[in-house]
């Protein structure tokens, strides 16, 4: 290493120790001086001494010769440490680790910005100085949060970086197979929609919560939403316009991501399904904004309390998405066995679990073998199926009053997109 590199690295070695040093320093700046054990320029120096004592241990030039004199730098670094932290401890009658764990850092982090990359460097650096700096709300984060909410959390997170990795990801079974990944995502998005919903309300408020948080699944998946929804529902938790809402909401978002899907993948079918989409859109949308309206007005501003008590449910999540996934295999299936005339029948059946996956594929088919027209009425039947899934969720799981709105919503959106797509087929056909 030139001594060009050697001494840039060793700045950003003094460089992490300074940056932690600073908040270190901050969060003790009342303390007199010379009652503390370190303070900014401890920090900045033991950044430093980790980089020169990497770079004398690079100097050995052998791989075990650099190990043992590392190694016994930071021994007897850790030990003077310790040392003089235990005594300023027992001088404030305190008993905490934070301090001596963040010197320690400072010195690893400095070696390492030597022997290292020294972007990782910098970047475990920062991230050490804004979990420290994140005290107090961590603190108050933690003191909030509920069992509940830790297991679900733990849960997705397992779900998605411990299980995901080891599913298998080939097709199993008669073809076109079940992939069990493909299956397994789905129950990772319709916990996580879940997930987001309950912390929407949680943060926002019952009537902005749920409206966010449906915005935010309907990215994802608007099916999700409405199993959400369904489930809040017959739970009692929310009143059912309101949830209803949510799923309105969710389905608008869905009809504005189909568009955005055509657009990429088969603009010219724009014309065909645009109108049919934005007048479903309108609908659900002024649905959205007239229940929660009309929701407040009817009790002269007062909301119903809404207290969600779960993120989500394990089980009944693996279950919904094991059918969806059956679901999507039958109606491949069903359209292998037709060919082109079953692309009606094949967008329907998937339709009713994924309404992107049959925008794209349907697009893929333009101009051969599908028409442009009957690639937007594949399109269209997929859109309608998938709103026929909520309407059946709803009617299912959710049941009453909330079905009741739910079913007023889909009707809607299905006699707006039936116009729209009639009109557009009308006049494309002059």
């Amino acid at each position: 290493m030139d001594i060009t590199h050697l001494l840039t690295r060793l700045a950003v070695a003094l460089g992490i120790g300074l940056l932690i040093g600073l908040e270190r320093g901050w969060k003790t700046r009342a303390v007199q001086e010379g009652k503390r054990a370190a303070g900014v320029r401890t920090f900045a120096l033991c950044g430093l001494l980790g980089g020169l004592s990497a770079a004398l241990a690079q100097a050995i030039g052998t791989a075990v010769g650099a190990g043992l004199v590392l190694g016994f730098a930071f021994a007897v670094y850790a030990a003077v440490i310790a040392w003089f932290e235990r005594d300023a401890d027992r001088a404030a009658g305190s008993f905490s680790a934070t301090t001596i764990i963040a010197e320690l850092l400072a010195f690893i982090l400095g070696a390492y910005a030597i022997i290292g990359d020294v972007r990782v460097a910098a970047a475990a650096g920062v991230a050490a100085t804004g979990i420290l700096a994140a005290r107090a709300e961590i603190h108050g984060w933690v003191a909030r949060i509920t069992w509940p909410e830790l297991r679900s959390a733990l849960v997705l997170l397992a779900m998605t970086f411990v299980i995901l990795p080891v599913v298998p990801d080939t097709a199993i079974g008669p073809a076109p197979g079940v992939n069990p990944r493909e299956v397994w995502l789905i129950a990772i998005i319709l916990a996580g929609v879940s997930f987001v919903g309950y912390g929407a309300v949680r943060v926002f408020g019952a009537e902005r919560g749920v409206l966010l948080g449906a915005l935010a699944g309907g990215l994802v998946s608007s099916t999700a939403v409405t199993l959400t929804s369904a489930r809040r529902a017959a739970a009692g938790e929310g009143a059912p316009r309101l949830l209803a809402a949510g799923v309105a909401t969710a389905s608008a978002v869905s009809f504005l991501r189909v568009i955005g899907i055509v657009a990429v993948m088969q603009p010219s079918l724009l014309r065909l399904v645009v109108p049919g989409l934005a007048l479903a859109t309108l609908v659900a949308g002024l649905y959205a904004v007239a229940a929660v309206h009309w929701r407040g007005g009817a009790r002269r501003g007062k909301s119903e309390p809404v207290e969600f008590i779960n993120p989500f449910s394990f089980w009944p999540v693996v279950g919904f998405a094991v059918f969806l996934g059956l679901v999507i295999v039958a109606s491949r299936m069903i359209g292998n066995a037709y060919g082109t005339g079953g692309a009606l029948v094949g967008a329907a059946g998937v339709g009713l679990a994924d309404v992107d996956s049959v925008t794209i594929a349907v697009s893929r088919l333009v101009p051969v073998p599908l028409g442009a027209m009957g690639a937007a009425s594949a399109i269209m039947v997929a859109v309608a199926s998938n709103m026929l899934s909520k309407l059946v969720i709803a009617g299912a799981i959710g049941r009453g009053r909330f079905a009741g709105e739910v079913a007023v919503m889909t009707a809607g959106c299905w006699l707006a997109g039936g116009v729209g797509l009639w009109g557009a087929l009308a006049f494309s056909a002059r």
